[in-house]
């Protein structure tokens, strides 16, 4: 199993006392398999991806990646946010290459060699025409439209060949084409480096249209509802999907679930997914 979760919860102390925002919770993550959370807002998700990368503890419970602990931020793991990082006095190279560059730095305590200069920049600028910003190499972030600025920072989560990749929210600024787009581009990308992906998200249409998986969490302290299994073939899946009836059941059991009712679709969410024709239900 490449991430192995066992007990993991998160209870935070305050003036107020203790706010419990994560149940403890178990999850198996196989290796290159795409995982999305969703839920409420607020649900704890962003805290267990959080908890994953190392960069706070859980107050319950262990996280393993290929058997050892994580107790901290490591290569192994890419991290990528809703609002992006990018460093706005360096240049899109500059930003794409930073992590080799600081893990370079730190393994060997010199500037580096001539050699594994060369090496950084061909690996860079192997991404950076992947990600179709190889023409804007020497532009800074403030040049850059949104879309491009998050293709920067996945170039930059993707450059230190981590084994997983942990996104929270990534795509939820972005317009609704530049969004569909930059799905298409991560899909591409995962599937090409075979990358183990944690990805947190409010829209359901998204986790269904990216995911192997989508497990689902309460209102908090969040807990897990279900964990249900994408039945698309992922080679398969496009923007259409989302008037596919397969696809649109998978949507109404999720839908369902965040609703707190059984999975069974009521009018009100056929009327939503557009599967309910008005006039011939009392409609004129």
């Amino acid at each position: 199993m490449k991430l192995s979760l066992r007990g993991v919860g998160k209870t935070y102390s305050g003036r107020r006392g203790e706010t419990n925002a994560l149940c403890p919770l178990d999850m198996d993550i196989r290796e290159g398999e795409f995982i999305s959370l969703v839920g409420p807002s607020g649900c704890g998700k962003s805290t267990l991806l959080h908890i994953v990368a190392g960069l706070e503890p859980p107050t319950a419970g262990t996280v393993d990646l290929d058997g050892e602990r994580v107790r901290g931020p490591g290569a192994e793991l890419g991290l990528m946010f809703q609002q992006q990082t990018l460093f706005p006095w360096l240049s899109v190279r500059e930003n794409v290459r930073f992590p080799l560059t600081l893990a370079h730095r730190r393994a060997r305590g010199t500037r580096g060699s001539a050699g594994d200069a060369d090496r950084q920049a061909a690996q860079v600028e192997g991404l950076l025409r992947l990600v179709g910003l190889w023409d804007f190499r020497d532009s800074y972030p403030a040049e850059l439209s949104g879309g491009m600025q998050q293709r920067a920072a996945l170039a930059r989560a993707l450059v230190g060949q981590p084994e997983v990749l942990l996104m929270d929210e990534p795509f939820g600024a972005l317009d609704a084409q530049t969004r569909e787009e930059m799905q298409e581009l991560l899909l591409h990308l995962i599937q090409r480096h075979r990358i183990t992906t944690l990805f947190v998200t409010h829209d359901v249409d998204e986790a269904l249209l990216l995911s192997d998986r989508v497990v689902v969490f309460s209102e908090r302290p969040g807990r897990v509802l279900a964990s249900l299994d994408v039945t698309f073939a992922r080679a398969a899946r496009s923007s259409e999907l989302k008037l596919d009836e397969a696809f649109l059941h998978q949507k109404r059991e999720i839908l369902a679930l965040l609703r707190g009712r059984p999975r069974t679709a009521t009018q009100r969410d056929r009327l939503f997914l557009g599967l309910t024709n008005t006039r011939t239900e009392g409609g004129s």
